[in-house]
């Protein structure tokens, strides 16, 4: 994401797609021209009269170094799979775990679908976690598989909006379609694609919705699919991911938010005091108000990326909630909560005639600590932090990464999320995050091409139309975590129907389990926490049983 983006965030090995988090660090990005959330960039074409990616100039991508271990490989895709006017082709990214691979067994190949960011950032899953720990269980190949346009599986020249026409879900699900029924694993003389070689998709968040959906599309390449934390709702809004986070944070840290941001927005309602306001968030320069209230949410956006694995787990939420419950110097209380919202003993007044309570001043100084002070030396913070310039978002190169997911985002997905519709609803944030700012952006980043046109509204149509929350298939797993603040878009929404768990059709949730938790892994399943040790070996009891049930297709001559 670059400067004053609100947009989709993907968190190292934490994929998110939320349409509007508005993460502080992926603000500053843009003219800055520094990411400083992905391990790497992606590889560019330098020519840039050619339309494609020219077979020629990818092939120095085939030198790769090894990441922990794995060598990257490339497959060949079409660009267009619908299409017969064009045999423009491109290279898509993967890497491959033999570590198990047992011949005599000929398989599964379980396949893990990168989602939307690089392929690097799924590493991990290949080493310790759920891919390895399926193939160790069942003597099979792991993979892990680049999604087109991310990583360097980039089959355009540049990201303009006619050039990003192809990264849709009917694409991409033909991509890992053709893969499966045509690669060609080196060291291995067996045919080990599908279907003649029962395949196991995975994926987490999008890439769990994609998992569901090929099993959907493509039943015949594959055998069993693993959805967790699967997105199969796609909608315009989603109030609803707030909502968890509210309902499932420390009490005293959701009422401190809550308390606060209906003084904010009764401050900001008047106008009179709302410079006052700002500056006291270190945000005089922000010019509108819906801005303001962008910036001050963006620490919620990391409670998913709460994690129970040692290596990747994130305190950042916790540490956040500390800071408002911090109480006023010299006050003697332990906390802040010891007396309600706007007793005396919490209030204070700041120049301009701003009074507020303690929990306002806390919530300014870790906005200003952690946020603000991103913004770079001799730029404004309306600079930093504003959406209205429309200059900000014309930057087309493939290093720009932020237009993937929010053109999909604009598109396919929708997700924006907005105050809750009901005004007298408890709520986090403002209720000046309507829909129609969350989703300015769209029309700011992707003017009219000519062979594209973005929608004025994502078409969520084309993702709902595949089984939405009652999406369902045998050998198609359903797995969620309780707190996970895309629970409301997955199967284990409160607005879908219960279901029972059953070994042709898991579904299970993990108690405390935030975003796709099962995918993490430690080389050691018994020293994991137990909620994480019980569900991984639950897959390992059912795509057992499944592999199992596997014939081989007759052969038809």
């Amino acid at each position: 994401m670059k400067l004053g983006l609100r947009v989709v965030v993907t968190a190292l090995l934490g994929l998110s797609v939320r349409a509007s988090q508005s993460l502080e660090t992926l603000r500053l990005l843009g003219a800055q021209g520094v990411n400083l959330w992905k391990l790497e960039k992606a590889a560019a074409p330098s020519a840039a009269n050619k339309f494609f990616v020219q077979d020629s100039s990818q092939l120095s991508l085939e030198i790769e170094e090894d990441v922990a271990g794995f060598k990257s490989q490339w497959f060949r895709q079409p660009v267009d799979h619908f299409s017969k006017s064009s045999n423009a082709t491109y290279l898509q990214r993967y890497w491959v775990n033999t570590r198990h691979y047992n011949a005599e067994k000929g398989g599964p190949v379980i396949i893990l679908d990168g989602g939307e960011t690089s392929g690097i950032d799924r590493i991990p899953f290949l080493d310790t976690g759920i891919v390895e720990i399926l193939a160790r269980s069942t003597g099979g190949v792991g993979v892990v598989l680049e999604h087109r346009y991310y990583g360097k599986s980039i089959p355009v020249s540049n990201f303009t909006t006619d050039n990003l026409r192809w990264l849709n879900n009917d694409q991409s699900a033909a991509d890992s379609a053709n893969f499966m029924a045509n690669v060609k694993f080196k060291g291995i003389s067996e045919d080990l694609t599908a279907p003649t070689t029962p395949w196991i998709y995975y994926g987490g968040s999008y890439a769990g919705a994609r998992a569901a959906h090929m099993k959907i599309l493509y039943p015949d390449l594959v055998y069993g699919a693993i959805a967790s934390s699967a997105v199969t709702h796609a909608s315009i809004v989603n109030w609803e991911y707030m909502e968890i986070i509210r309902q499932a944070a420390d009490p005293k840290c959701s009422a401190h938010l809550e308390n606060a941001i209906q003084t904010i927005d009764g401050i900001l309602s008047t106008g009179r005091l709302t410079r006052a306001l700002k500056s006291l968030f270190g945000l005089s320069e922000l010019r509108h108000d819906d801005d303001f209230a962008s910036v001050i949410e963006s620490p919620l956006g990391s409670w998913q990326s709460k994690c129970w694995h040692p290596d990747f787990a994130s305190t950042r939420f916790d540490d956040f909630c500390t800071a408002l419950d911090k109480p006023p110097f010299g006050s003697g209380m332990v906390s802040l909560s010891e007396l309600p919202y706007g007793a005396p003993e919490r209030m204070i007044t700041l120049p301009g005639d701003l009074t507020v309570d303690f929990t306002i001043l806390n919530y300014a100084s870790y906005i200003k600590t952690h946020i603000v002070s991103q913004c770079p030396e001799g730029v404004s913070t309306d600079e930093c932090f504003g959406t209205y310039d429309d200059s900000k978002y014309e930057d087309t190169d493939v290093n720009q990464d932020w237009r993937l997911w929010l053109f999909q985002v604009c598109t396919e997905w929708g997700y924006f999320t907005t105050a809750p519709p009901d005004p007298a609803h408890p709520r986090i944030v403002s209720k000046l995050l309507t829909l129609g700012y969350e989703s300015k952006i769209c029309r700011q980043a992707f003017p009219p091409g000519k062979h594209f046109t973005v929608p004025k509204m994502p078409n969520v149509t084309v993702v709902n139309v595949l089984g939405d929350f009652d999406i369902a298939a045998d050998r198609l797993a359903i797995i969620d975590g309780e707190v996970d603040p895309w629970r409301p878009a997955t199967p284990h929404s409160d607005y879908a129907f219960d279901r029972e768990d059953t070994i042709l059709r898991p579904f299970k949730m993990i108690p405390g389990g935030v975003h796709h938790y099962d995918e993490w892994g430690l080389p050691d399943i018994n020293e994991e926490p137990p909620q994480i040790r019980k569900i991984h070996e639950e897959m390992i009891f059912f795509v057992s049983e499944w592999l199992k049930d596997w014939k081989a297709p007759t052969k038809t001559s």
